[in-house]
C-alpha cells in the first residue's frame, strides 16, 4: 500500500508556497492516498501510549501547549502501516519535495503524534529557531469529530508588529486564517520570525481528541546533529 500521493506532492509549486502571505504556508487536500489515509486512521496509536504534556512553562510568557504526545521511533510498538508511512516520509522522494519547498539541501526529520483533549489550546507562537518548518497531517473525520469543537490550526498575521519573543493573544492579530483540518488535509509551513500560528481552546466532549501527526523539519546544525547522534532528538516547539 502507498500512503503519500507523490503525484500531488510533485505538482505543488515551490514559488507559490514561498510567496504566500503572511509567510510560506499551504493547506492542501489529498496528499495521502484514500486507502492509505483510511488505514492510518484505523490504526492510530491509542492515547494510552502517549505521554501527558500539561502545564509546561513556555518561554516569553506564552501559555502552555497542553496535549498528549508520542514521539516516533522505529522501535515503537505501533501498527506496521505507520512504520511504512514513516518510511515514505524518510524516502528520497519526500525529502526532495521538502528540499524544493524550503530551498535547502540538508535537514533532519523527526515525527510525533499530538492528541489534544477538551479545554486545551496552542497559544500563538513562531516555533523554535532550530526548525525549518512543519508538515501537519490531520486525522479527525466527521465520524469522530464535530467541526464546531474547533481544532483548526490558525495562520496568524501580525502585520510585522510583534517580536517572536512576545506572547500576543489571538485577538491581537490583524488577520486570522483558518486552515482545513477535517479529513485528508495537511498543513505545510515554513518557520520564520513571523510564522505565528496556534489552535484556539478546543470545546469537545470528554473522550474526544484532536489528532495530528507532525513531520518536523529541523535545520542541520552541529548542536542538533550531536543530539541526534546520542539519541536525544530535539522536542521543543
Amino acid at each position: 500500500m502507498s500512503y503519500l500521493d507523490f503525484e500531488r506532492l510533485n505538482a505543488i509549486d515551490p514559488a507559490s508556497f514561498q510567496t504566500r502571505s503572511p509567510y510560506p504556508w499551504l493547506n492542501p487536500e489529498g496528499l495521502l492516498t484514500d486507502d492509505g489515509y483510511s488505514r492510518l486512521i484505523e490504526t492510530l496509536p491509542d492515547v494510552s501510549q502517549c505521554a501527558p504534556v500539561f502545564g509546561n512553562e513556555r518561554m516569553y510568557g506564552q501559555q502552555s501547549h497542553d496535549r498528549y504526545a508520542l514521539e516516533y521511533d522505529d522501535d515503537l510498538p505501533v501498527d506496521d502501516c505507520w512504520k511504512a508511512f514513516v518510511a515514505e516520509l524518510k524516502s528520497k522522494e519526500y525529502r526532495q519535495f521538502l528540499a524544493r519547498m524550503f530551498g535547502v539541501s540538508s535537514f533532519d526529520l523527526n515525527f510525533h503524534w499530538h492528541y489534544t483533549p477538551n479545554g486545551c489550546s496552542v497559544s500563538p507562537h513562531c516555533d523554535a529557531t532550530r526548525k525549518l518548518g512543519s508538515h501537519i497531517f490531520y486525522f479527525n473525520t466527521r465520524e469522530s469529530w464535530d467541526p464546531a469543537w474547533g481544532g483548526e490550526t490558525l495562520v496568524l498575521d501580525d502585520g510585522g508588529r510583534f517580536d517572536r519573543k512576545e506572547a500576543p493573544d489571538f485577538d491581537d492579530f490583524d488577520r486570522v486564517i483558518t486552515s482545513q483540518a477535517m479529513g485528508n488535509y495537511s498543513l505545510l509551513f515554513e518557520r520564520t520570525d513571523r510564522s505565528w500560528h496556534g489552535v484556539k481552546e478546543i470545546q469537545c466532549p470528554d473522550g474526544a481528541l484532536r489528532k495530528v501527526f507532525i513531520v518536523v523539519v529541523n535545520r542541520r546544525t552541529p548542536v542538533v546533529w550531536a543530539r541526534r547522534l546520542v539519541g536525544r532528538l530535539p522536542k521543543g516547539y
